[in-house]
């Protein structure tokens, strides 16, 4: 993984941590355990859904770059097809309480997203890949009319 991958990680999965310790401390006064329990695992299905996918979104932007955007809107509907068979699958679950894990999973998801878009804004990723001259390399004639 590239420093600007790790870093984009970084910069998502902290302010979703942040904000699934947050709703478990809200959900465990109001809820009690089992409600702390729900929005911890809420925060951490999400952060296990959307890091696997922003891997594979860099893995392919690597690999495939004319494909990135199509897997990017592919990979975003999967996600979210994936988070509500979640909620299905754990709709009648007695581990923790249900309403709290998927009200965490909403907002941890809507953290998530926020994040990656505010991480996107702030990088400084170039589009074009620079040719790196080393030392000994001629340098490229410069165009236009010389004399």
């Amino acid at each position: 993984m590239q420093s600007n991958d790790a870093r984009m990680l970084l910069h998502c999965a902290v302010p979703t941590a942040v904000a699934g310790v947050v709703a478990a401390v809200v959900s465990g006064v109001f809820a009690g355990g089992k409600g702390a329990i729900g929005a911890a695992a809420g925060a951490l299905v999400v952060i296990l859904f959307m890091g696997m996918g922003l891997y594979v979104l860099q893995r392919t932007a690597k690999s495939f770059p004319h494909l990135f955007q199509a897997m990017g809107l592919l990979l975003y509907t999967t996600q979210i097809l994936l988070l509500f068979v979640v909620l299905v699958v754990f709709r009648d679950t007695t581990l923790f309480d249900t309403r709290t894990f998927a009200f965490t999973l909403l907002g941890a998801t809507v953290v998530w997203v926020a994040a990656q878009g505010r991480a996107y804004l702030k990088a400084k990723i170039m589009y074009v890949e620079p040719e790196g001259s080393a030392p000994g390399d001629s340098k490229p004639a410069a165009s236009g009319a010389n004399s």
